[in-house]
């Protein structure tokens, strides 16, 4: 049975592909350091990327980069990935970010406004330009001229490089997760009500 995105899209109700179990020696040591979910399992998107090791080792270091290394401030990062997250109805997405995304500043509030239509929040002139973006990128695959000219007045050259790429990696990622159907890791929410 398969389950339906708020666009009529199909996603699948169930793993189409189950995290690898158990690890492997090789698949142990590319994910020691990661994020592990509650119960110390690897995060079921790893886990699920481990059936091809040597992509998820260099899956890790690429993706690894935006949460960890970037130059973007962590709050205008979560909310980019959240509104992707919506965008593609990758609950996976969005429920791992959420979590993130609270510990980065990201209210209650605005996750469930990032949830539907944005525009209901009273946000910053500046997120506003990156819930635009995002969208504008989701929709189009192209930052309009309004929007650029908005971003361009706040943000560096590499913040805006950074930018652009962090909605294509998560829209990728979010490809691969709602393809393969990967369940929520425990304790993970949702969609906000």
């Amino acid at each position: 049975m398969n389950s339906s995105h708020r666009d009529g899209a199909e996603r699948p109700a169930t793993a189409r592909l189950r995290p690898v179990s158990p690890l492997t020696p090789e698949i142990d040591e590319i994910l020691a350091g990661s994020i592990r979910s509650v119960n110390g399992d690897p995060l079921n998107l790893f886990g699920t990327m481990a059936h091809h090791p040597k992509m998820l080792k260099r899956f890790l270091a690429f993706g690894g980069f935006f949460l960890n290394r970037g130059v973007l401030p962590a709050r205008e990062r979560e909310i980019v990935i959240l509104r992707v997250g919506w965008n593609t109805g990758s609950v996976y997405e969005f429920g791992q970010h959420t979590v993130i995304g609270r510990d980065c500043g990201v209210t209650d509030t605005e996750i469930r406004a990032l949830a539907g239509e944005a525009g209901g929040h009273e946000w910053s002139d500046r997120d506003r330009g990156l819930i635009a973006m995002t969208d504008e990128i989701c929709a189009n695959d192209c930052v309009s001229e309004p929007t650029w000219q908005e971003l361009r007045a706040g943000w560096s050259d590499a913040e805006l490089c950074e930018l652009v790429l962090l909605v294509g990696v998560y829209r990728m990622v979010a490809g691969f997760l709602n393809t393969m159907g990967v369940e929520l890791d425990p304790n993970t929410p949702s969609w906000p009500d």
